[in-house]
């Protein structure tokens, strides 16, 4: 019997805060957290790409993942972003993540090695027999070189507690074709900032956004309206919202967000080495996209009422 799942919205994929030493800024990171519950998300997936997770130890993720529970009070879902390249270690953050209490884990695919399909399938099924916490699939073959295939999803859909799959592939068409394949079964969440709206119109149940983490009121308003069915209204500041959506869909996502949270007085530039922050000619360009967004940033409608 299929595991029901309710996540569904606007899930920000948050950045991490850092001091100037580079250390965890646990309490930036609650402020942030709160705020963005505050201006009416669903949910917080935490330890992901844009949240530097490539640059955390397993126990940063976990305080990561605490601190994301504080801010929501449990009234909204925490979701642990899993990026590992051994199923041992995926296996032992995954067996901490459910002692600690988060209400659901993102899995992404066996990192540095490219997997197969069965070994992929493998992976996975590994992972959903060693918890009874609710997963969530990553689908990112652009980025990641694998791709979880619609007829990977149909078998991985007999295991009752993957609930959901982040679709990334870059072609909104995969949302139709997942709906068509597997009716209701998974909750199925864009994962491409600049094909939201679109992913919205055609079947997605979420959006785990990434400009949603300096705009989460724009962020939300489109989804919102575009739900309700008033498509001109979200087509509108989905328009002027396209420029900064693109920032998203960059090797700097990171650094191109977290100056877009510093212009609107929610976070710093700071970020963990590898990463510098942009400078030059491409930190120009970049304050210059968000500086024309500032100046013309839309007046919200009125949002429908929840039911």
């Amino acid at each position: 019997m299929a595991t029901s799942c309710d996540w569904q919205g606007v899930f920000p994929a948050v950045t991490t805060k850092f001091t100037a030493s580079g250390a965890l800024d646990a309490a930036a990171c609650e402020k942030h957290f709160a705020w963005l519950l505050q201006n009416g998300c669903d949910g917080l997936i935490v330890s992901g790409s844009l949240g530097e997770g490539s640059t955390l130890t397993p126990d940063e993720k976990l305080e990561l993942a605490r601190i994301a529970r504080t801010a929501s009070g449990g009234k909204s879902a925490v979701v642990l972003t899993i990026a590992e390249g051994a199923t041992a270690r995926m296996l032992d953050l995954l067996k901490r993540a459910e002692a600690q209490g988060v209400d659901g884990v993102m899995l992404l695919p066996p990192m540095m090695y490219r997997a197969s399909a069965e070994e992929t399938i493998a992976w996975y099924t590994t992972a959903a027999q060693a918890t009874g916490l609710p997963l969530m699939v990553y689908n990112n073959p652009v980025s990641y070189g694998i791709d979880v295939t619609v007829e990977m999803l149909r078998r991985l859909a007999e295991i009752p507690n993957i609930v959901a799959v982040k679709e990334s592939s870059d072609d909104v068409r995969r949302v139709i074709q997942i709906r068509n394949a597997l009716g209701t079964r998974l909750r199925i969440f864009a994962g491409v900032d600049n094909l939201a709206l679109e992913s919205c119109l055609v079947g997605a149940d979420g959006w785990i956004a990434g400009l949603v983490d300096a705009f989460p009121a724009e962020t939300v308003a489109i989804w919102q309206l575009a739900r309700a069915g008033r498509l001109d209204e979200a087509l509108a500041i989905y328009r002027w919202f396209s420029p900064l959506l693109e920032l998203d869909v960059s090797p700097r996502l990171v650094q191109n967000i977290k100056l877009a949270e510093a212009l609107v007085g929610v976070g710093t530039e700071i970020v963990r080495a590898p990463r510098l922050p942009l400078a030059g000619t491409e930190r120009g360009r970049v304050e210059a996209v968000l500086r024309e967004a500032l100046r013309t940033r839309p007046a919200l409608p009125a949002l429908p009422v929840a039911a």
